[in-house]
């Protein structure tokens, strides 16, 4: 198999300068290229100050923390970046036309052999490798955020993507110790978005359509649909900036795949982009992640009955489609959004049944977006 010697990741941000260190410490040889020496000294000192933590923790020795900073080579200038390197993993923004961008210029200074990867989390991995001159030799490797503690990766291949390629990011994957997971058909919002960012869009719409307030949707998502917090807490932690941009970028590919909430778009044009910007859901104070203060008696108020149909008809969708199969959704949901319980033995407990009716009805009044999928449906007939 053709080997990985050196990467280059382009981007230095929070997932591109995570991407790199995790790449170190696996062992590989790092370049870190962003457009200006600001950015990736700042970049250096994040990874520095997360490898500290790990010598501090006792999980590694400071030799070891030396050879991993020593590893990543923090870099301006583009031709020089992609010298010796034979994969690129691409961490900028998520916006088509700078992708494009982007690549464009790669191209100019990439060899025969180099592997393009993206980190997109909802562009179409086929669409970005269409401005490349090897959409065969291009893959999407989306990492969750933080890198260096989230243990998934969504592999996804595009529509011309060579299989070798497939199995050698399935490999690099492993050595740098995530668990990657393939989604064989490239789908908008891939499988962990395509449950996440629907989802709080619908429970938005629950505030409107029910007396519940969102410390009770919270609370009950927490206890009742076994997420690690409250989908509005998930949504500010995640920054309402990210989810403004999947949703658009989701929505204009598949309609059916999400029911946009208006709210998303005046709190995005508010600027109220969750924790980041103080506000956002929730208000906050000070730059310290701020747990919602959520309970059982808050949860016992609303019945989320609607979130984990649409939850529930998003997976049936992705099987049903071939995208995945169940054991690998409920594996990415587990790892990439930290449910605590598979989601289709929620279902259960809640009752096909009901969340069938439940989505007949909502479909009866708010459309299509709600129609049972035809997994779902079968389910019921077991």
């Amino acid at each position: 198999m053709f080997k990985i010697n050196q990467i280059t990741v382009l981007g230095s941000g929070i997932m591109g300068h995570g991407i790199a260190q995790i790449s170190s410490m696996a062992g590989y040889n790092v370049i870190l290229r962003d457009i200006e020496q600001s950015f990736l000294d700042k970049a250096m000192d994040k990874i520095k100050w997360s490898v500290n933590k790990l010598v501090e923790k006792q999980k590694i020795n400071n030799s070891q923390a030396e050879q991993i900073i020593n590893r990543i080579h923090p870099v301006v200038d583009l031709e020089k970046s992609l010298k010796n390197s034979n994969m690129v993993i691409e961490a900028v923004p998520e916006d088509l036309n700078l992708k494009k961008k982007v690549y464009q210029e790669i191209e100019k200074f990439a060899t025969d052999d180099m592997i393009f990867a993206s980190n997109t989390s909802t562009l179409p991995i086929s669409e970005i490798s269409a401005f490349t001159t090897r959409p065969h030799k291009f893959i999407g490797l989306h990492f969750f955020n933080p890198p260096q503690l989230m243990p998934l990766v969504e592999i996804i291949p595009g529509s011309k993507t060579n299989q070798e390629i497939t199995d050698l990011a399935i490999n690099f994957v492993q050595e740098v110790k995530k668990t990657p997971i393939v989604c064989k058909k490239d789908v908008a919002g891939f499988i962990v978005n395509r449950i996440f960012i629907p989802l709080v869009h619908e429970a938005a719409y629950s505030l409107d359509r029910s007396d519940a307030t969102m410390v009770e949707v919270d609370s009950a998502s927490k206890y009742k649909m076994a997420l690690p917090m409250g989908i509005f807490e998930l949504a500010d932690y995640t920054g309402l900036d990210v989810i403004h941009k999947a949703t658009n970028e989701m929505y204009s590919r598949d309609k059916k795949v999400i029911l946009p909430h208006p709210k998303i778009q005046q709190l995005y044009e508010n600027k109220e982009l969750g924790q980041k910007t103080g506000k956002g859901f929730y208000q906050y104070q000070g730059e310290n992640y701020e747990r919602v203060q959520l309970t059982e008696e808050a949860a016992a108020k609303f019945d989320p009955i609607s979130l984990i149909s649409v939850a529930v008809n998003n997976a049936s969708w992705l099987i049903s489609n071939g995208v995945c199969s169940r054991e690998e959704l409920e594996q990415a949901l587990k790892l990439g959004m930290g449910l605590k319980n598979p989601l289709f033995n929620t279902a259960e407990t809640t009752g096909i049944e009901n969340i069938i009716n439940t989505l007949k009805n909502l479909q009866s009044k708010y459309g299509v977006f709600y129609e049972p999928d035809k997994y779902l449906l079968s389910l019921q007939q077991k």
